[in-house]
């Protein structure tokens, strides 16, 4: 997978993961909170790296 799709999968994640948080908070649902934390620590996973393969392949990188 590129690093430009796995910073789009990345913010997706934390965004959906917000929305739990955010679902939960308001329902008063410890588990949907805690499910949605995760999601979003996923989600800022993927990002970094995402933008780790875009740097591995600047040609200004490679040996």
């Amino acid at each position: 997978m590129s690093g430009s799709k796995d910073k789009a999968k990345g913010l997706a994640n934390e965004a959906i993961g917000n929305v739990k948080q955010g679902v939960g908070k308001v329902t008063d649902n410890d588990k949907l909170r805690a499910k949605g934390k995760t999601q979003e620590l996923k989600g800022e996973g993927q990002q970094v790296k995402g933008d780790i393969k875009e740097e591995a392949k600047r040609p200004d990188r490679r040996s």
